[in-house]
């Protein structure tokens, strides 16, 4: 059965916001922080855009709050409406898949099942209905691109 968990967009102060809920919830972040420069060719970014955060976690009772600064120059721009994805975490690849498909038809895919190089067979997309989601199952491997 698939995990559900939030996932937030902040327009370059996720750090400053997850760490305001690290003071709220009492939790520490799974991992530390992983920033876009971190990324293979993040060496490409603006000092600004590659110092954004890229990935952060925190830990809650039963799951996840998840989230990420958006750079615009991934084609993402960030307005009220789609600063929040689902985040379904599978079972299996197989699993994954039929999730993705059966959700995504009809909607709009922005980036299609694969592997990642964070570790993760990965794919987001907005359904039929506008609301947003991503498909992560953890691999624990690192994947080469």
């Amino acid at each position: 059965m698939a995990k559900l968990d939030p996932y937030l967009y902040f327009d370059g102060n996720a750090e400053e916001a997850f760490n305001f809920y690290k003071s709220v919830f009492g939790s520490e972040f799974m991992g530390g922080i992983m920033r876009f420069k971190d990324m293979p060719d993040g060496g490409n970014l603006s000092e600004e855009d590659g110092n954004k955060v890229m990935y952060v976690t925190l830990p809650m009772k039963d799951g996840f709050l998840n989230g990420s600064d958006v750079v615009e120059g991934f084609g993402i721009k960030l307005a009220v409406g789609n600063n929040v994805q689902i985040m379904i975490t599978p079972d299996s690849k197989d699993e994954a898949d039929k999730l993705f498909d059966a959700l995504s038809k009809g909607g709009k895919v922005e980036t299609p099942m694969a592997d990642q190089f964070w570790g993760a067979y990965f794919g987001s997309f907005a359904d039929k209905f506008g609301v947003n989601w991503m498909i992560h199952f953890p691999t624990g491997e690192q994947v080469n691109q």
